[in-house]
């Protein structure tokens, strides 16, 4: 896909949506972003997608890990949880709602057997994963197609799938009732939705300063229009009508080797030789090198202007989530496992 199918004007303007400091940034900025956040989205992974891929390889999420497990296993496996928590199986629509590059969709496919429709509102993903796809051998068993996550009964129509899932992706919706309630409508009954949730945890205090601190970083920094806790999104689900089967904040397992290690940029905390340069990539000097060529790459054209901001706007957010995941104020992978009632 080549780099005009992203829009300069967005990546350049994306930092706009956002004070600098936390603390000036206030209800008119956090109320301009949700009235567009389809731009703040779509700005930010015009400008962040190739660098997601550089650091991070196909599938756009964090994960679990155990002692001496490879970061791309402990990927897929992440992936398998939610699809066997959801009993997966051919012969199964699934919508993937914000796919990515279809790293998941390919993966939950190849694992269940199930049909999966990935819905992605940026064409520059849209095209990378459907070319990914193709060159998987997947396109009989995997789709992508693009829309607005807050319009899908009008795209698709009421009933229309099996089974829904989200990794990571619904905290860019302007509200938690809003999306929630799209995803139901487009359950059949008796259908089952699947999310693993950014949230702030319920000891986050939005008037704490520097709790505020971090919320915002994660904000600008993952073209998030606004962080929202747990509570919020569990009574989102209620609300709207899914029933829960299961709730679990994994990020709160006491795992030895934390979800954020990745991050923290200390090769010595790799599980695997060949993940010292995934934790290479995020060191002082992994970043300056990877930021000095986007600059350059900007300059000649390869990238879109404004590239290099969102990159460095990815440093802000990977220094936010270390320290949200450090306080334990912010999840990751809050897993809800849900049902639309049977008539």
């Amino acid at each position: 896909m080549p780099a005009d199918a992203r829009s300069a004007d967005r990546v350049s303007n994306y930092n706009k949506f956002w004070e600098q400091k936390s603390a000036n940034d206030n209800e008119s900025h956090r109320a301009n972003r949700l009235d567009q956040y389809t731009e703040v989205v779509n700005g930010y992974y015009d400008g962040a997608t190739e660098l997601y891929e550089y650091g991070w390889a196909e599938s756009f999420h964090f994960c679990r890990f155990y002692k001496g497990e490879g970061f791309l296993q402990a990927l897929a496996r992440h992936e398998h949880y939610l699809a066997s928590m959801m009993h997966l199986k051919p012969g199964m629509r699934v919508l993937d709602v914000g796919c990515g590059v279809g790293g998941p969709a390919r993966e939950i496919s190849r694992f269940s057997d199930a049909t999966i429709v990935g819905l992605n509102n940026n064409d520059f993903q849209i095209g990378r994963a459907t070319n990914k796809t193709r060159k998987a051998g997947l396109s009989d068993k995997v789709s992508f197609v693009k829309g607005d996550f807050m319009k899908l009964s009008k795209q698709f129509g009421e009933n229309s799938f099996d089974a829904v899932y989200a990794i990571e992706a619904t905290c860019h919706a302007p509200n938690f009732e809003g999306i929630y309630g799209e995803i139901f409508k487009v359950l059949k009954p008796g259908g089952v939705f699947g999310v693993y949730e950014w949230c702030m945890t319920d000891e986050w205090d939005p008037t704490n300063p520097k709790h505020k601190e971090i919320a915002h970083g994660i904000e600008v920094g993952d073209g998030i229009p606004e962080m929202r806790n747990l509570t919020a999104a569990r009574n989102a689900l209620k609300s709207v009508g899914f029933e829960i089967e299961h709730e679990e904040d994994l990020a709160d397992r006491g795992d030895v080797v934390p979800w954020y290690y990745p991050l923290e940029g200390d090769i010595w905390k790799a599980q695997t030789v060949w993940d010292m340069f995934t934790c290479w990539r995020t060191s002082k000097m992994g970043i300056f090198v990877t930021q000095n060529a986007v600059w350059a790459l900007e300059k000649v054209g390869v990238v879109p202007k404004g590239t290099h901001s969102v990159g460095e706007s990815l440093i802000v957010a990977a220094n936010a989530l270390v320290a949200g995941g450090k306080t334990k104020l912010f999840t990751p992978m809050a897993l809800w496992i849900s049902r639309k009632a049977r008539r």
